[in-house]
């Protein structure tokens, strides 16, 4: 609470052009950071002087401004390993974002490891993302992917189950670390603990925890995490995935192109080491580089610090909802990630969120990828406001205001 008190969130939103402004009259409310955060202007201003000052392919070229790019792009590498606490920078591979690093371990790992009679286990709360690549690898190789229920509204996995789930059958259990339909931050220490026991591969999604807590993968004791640069700050079309050089050793590579080669003849082809044997082609330099300004503006904060104003807020959030007439609302109470998702009798999430905007209100509504959740739950959408360090309780009253017009609006 004491970092709270000595940290002005209000100096720290000014850094956020693009929240001064009005939207349909009102002054604007992004309540949407859980499918993308917002961009300080210091992970703005990197990607400009990049662009003007160094920009050239990198790691093929030795004249002055591909050594320069080739500096900062792996200076980047350093710097994302530093973020979640990686033992080494070559085990971070440059991704599109979760979900590729997602889609890399299933095509990678999955298609060597994995075989008729072996088991995936994932949770009911996964998104698409940590699902779909899964279910299409499960698929190839014949494999079976089996999922460990959540219990209800309170959105939390039913840990007393685990061991029913949790068997010598399952090869790899992939789970998320913070969902982004409930707000449930799940205990991945002690489940990869419990999986470590049985020799079963690990891999954590990350999309709504690396920007949000301090992540250390080495206390997680996870074999892969991976995570986006758009939901921490950063660019879109740039992430991460970390994984144990061991295991990045013996995958195949992902892509075939220039840059993640030895040598090719007309007869054979040798590949590099990781990371590169997995960064086919020219990667995206820039992307990289606002990544780490990104890093390096969330941790002058402190991920501690923005955890904390997250789930105050979310809590805030929570406290407030949870007095308006007929809503239902999703995830545990208190001890959640910044985010709430709620249905409000029976207005369609799509109408809500479209009177929320024309207020100026943010919002997101939907099945939010996580489908099989939603139906689970008996709805086929709900609304969410997802939250971030330059959040204010006076936009969660505003908030709350709006949906009592609502409210009086269907009724």
């Amino acid at each position: 609470m004491e970092a709270l008190e000595t940290i002005d969130w209000t100096k720290l939103r000014a850094d956020f052009p693009i929240l001064d402004q009005q939207v349909h009259g009102n002054p604007l409310i992004y309540f949407d950071s859980a499918a993308s955060s917002q961009k300080p202007r210091q992970v703005i201003d990197a990607i400009v002087r990049y662009y003007e000052h160094d920009h050239a392919n990198v790691h093929r070229g030795i004249h002055e401004l591909s050594n320069r790019a080739t500096a900062a792009y792996e200076g980047a590498r350093e710097r994302t390993a530093k973020f979640i606490n990686a033992p080494s920078a070559d085990e971070i591979i440059f991704t599109r974002g979760t979900s590729e690093s997602i889609n890399l371990v299933a095509s990678s790992w999955g298609t060597a490891n994995l075989e008729p009679g072996d088991q995936i286990l994932l949770t009911e709360m996964e998104h698409h993302s940590n699902m779909v690549p899964w279910r299409l690898i499960a698929e190839k190789t014949g494999a079976e992917v089996r999922y460990l229920p959540v219990t209800g509204d309170e959105g939390l996995l039913d840990l007393d189950r685990l061991d029913e789930f949790l068997t010598p059958k399952v090869k790899l259990f992939s789970m998320v670390h913070i969902s982004n339909s409930l707000g449930t931050i799940n205990p991945v220490k002690e489940l990869c603990a419990r999986a470590r026991e049985l020799g079963v591969v690990t891999l954590v999604d990350g999309a709504q925890s690396a920007g949000h807590m301090p992540v250390d993968v080495q206390d997680i004791g996870c074999d892969f995490y991976a995570f986006s640069g758009h939901k921490i700050c950063g660019p879109t079309g740039i992430g991460a995935l970390w994984g144990r050089m061991e295991l990045l050793d013996k995958m195949p590579p992902y892509q075939g192109g220039g840059e993640m080669i030895n040598d090719v003849s007309f007869e054979q082809i040798s590949f590099k080491h990781p990371p590169h044997k997995f960064e086919a082609g020219t990667p995206n330099m820039a992307g990289a580089i606002g990544l780490a300004a990104a890093m390096d503006y969330l941790d002058a904060i402190g991920r501690d610090a923005i955890f904390e104003h997250d789930q105050e807020l979310a809590e805030y959030a929570y406290q407030q909802l949870a007095e308006l007439e007929g809503i239902r609302l999703f995830g545990p109470s208190t001890n959640r990630g910044g985010l709430v998702a709620f249905a409000l009798g029976d207005v369609h999430a799509h109408d809500l969120v479209t009177l929320a905007d024309q207020k100026g209100i943010a919002l997101r509504g939907g099945h939010h990828c996580t489908q099989p959740l939603m139906k689970k739950l008996g709805v086929t959408s709900t609304s969410r406001a997802s939250f971030y360090f330059y959040n204010t309780k006076a936009e969660v009253d505003r908030f709350i205001e709006v949906l009592r017009g609502i409210q009086k609006f269907f009724s």
